[in-house]
C-alpha cells in the first residue's frame, strides 16, 4: 500500500468508527485494535498498549490523543492530524443535527425506550473493550492477575477507580508486572 493511501485508510476507518460509537469511541477500541494490528500490522500489541496507557494517564481527552498517537506511529504528523480530526469530525456534526432534532421532539414517548436501550448496547460494547485491552496487555500471569482482581474490586465495591490505577502504576513501577 502506497504512503498516502495508508494515510487515507487510516482517516477513512477511523471516521467510519467514530460514526458509529455508542457510548463514546472506547466502544469501538476492540475495531481500531483489529484494524492497525491484525489487518495491516502497523503496530504491535505492545506498541498499541503502551499508547492506550498514556492517552489515559495525559490530562484532556484520551481518545483524541490515543488515535493522534496511532496516527502518529502509523503515518507521522499528518497521520496525527488525520486520525485525531476523524475522531471528532464527524460525530460533531452528527451530535448537532441529532441534538436538534431530540430537542424538537423531547415530548414523544419513545424518547425514553431509546435512552433505555441504548444503555446496555453501550455497557456491553465498553465490557469488549476493556477484555480487548486486557488481553492485549496481560502477556504475563502477575498482570492478568491483577487484571482480573481489579475487575473483581470494581464489580463488588465502590472503592474510586484511583486506587487501583495507583496499585497498578506502583506494582509496574516497581517492576513487579
Amino acid at each position: 500500500m502506497k504512503l498516502p493511501s495508508v494515510l487515507a485508510a487510516l482517516a477513512a476507518h477511523l471516521a467510519l468508527l467514530s460514526s458509529i460509537s455508542f457510548g463514546g469511541f472506547p466502544t469501538v477500541l476492540p475495531d481500531v485494535h483489529n484494524f492497525v494490528l491484525a489487518a495491516h500490522g502497523w503496530m504491535t500489541d505492545q506498541d498499541f498498549a503502551d499508547i492506550f496507557a498514556m492517552a489515559q494517564a495525559i490530562p484532556g481527552p484520551n481518545t483524541i490523543l490515543m488515535m493522534g498517537l496511532v496516527g502518529w506511529t502509523v503515518f507521522g504528523l499528518l497521520g496525527a492530524i488525520a486520525s485525531a480530526t476523524a475522531i471528532f469530525g464527524p460525530p460533531c456534526a452528527m451530535y448537532y443535527g441529532a441534538f436538534r432534532l431530540w430537542h424538537r421532539f423531547r415530548t414523544v414517548r419513545w424518547q425514553h425506550s431509546v435512552r433505555t436501550g441504548l444503555a446496555p448496547v453501550t455497557i456491553g460494547l465498553i465490557v469488549a473493550s476493556g477484555v480487548v485491552m486486557a488481553h492485549t496487555a496481560d502477556h504475563r500471569w502477575a498482570a492478568a492477575s491483577l487484571t482480573v482482581a481489579a475487575a473483581v474490586v470494581m464489580l463488588t465495591t465502590r472503592l474510586n477507580p484511583l486506587w487501583l490505577l495507583a496499585a497498578g502504576g506502583a506494582l509496574g513501577g516497581l517492576g513487579k508486572l
